[in-house]
């Protein structure tokens, strides 16, 4: 590997999200550990996606029912989880419900693993 290509330390702690910047408290990991979950699923990192990318922000589950090789009910359950976990929020329109993803729970996740300036700490849980 040429020089050009070695971080410095500066730099390395730059490029490390917080996860390995140093450990999480045990509070912040019992917050973050019921949003991992839900989206452990595939369907649901899927339905995710597809809620936070539609058009105005927001899908009712009619929307989403064609995306996938699944029954309503199937859907909703997932939706529900992604809701229960703090993911989503929902309301009810006449007989449709619509879900937008709720930003805060985003930047939650993305700060886990977003590189953060700053320099290192060494600390031990």
């Amino acid at each position: 590997m040429s020089n050009s290509a070695v971080l410095s330390p500066v730099e390395a702690v730059a490029c490390c999200s917080p996860l390995s910047r140093e450990p999480i408290s045990q509070s912040r990991a019992e917050q973050i550990a019921p949003l991992l979950k839900a989206l452990a699923d595939p369907v649901r990192l899927r339905l995710l996606s597809i809620v936070a990318s539609h058009e105005g922000g927001e899908a009712c589950v009619c929307d989403l029912t064609d995306c996938f090789a699944l029954s309503q009910p199937t859907i909703s359950h997932h939706l529900k989880v992604l809701h229960d976990a703090g993911l989503l929020d929902r309301e009810k329109r006449a007989t449709w419900v619509y879900y937008r993803a709720r930003p805060a729970a985003l930047t939650d996740l993305a700060a886990l693993i977003t590189p953060a300036a700053g320099s290192a700490t060494s600390r031990s849980c």
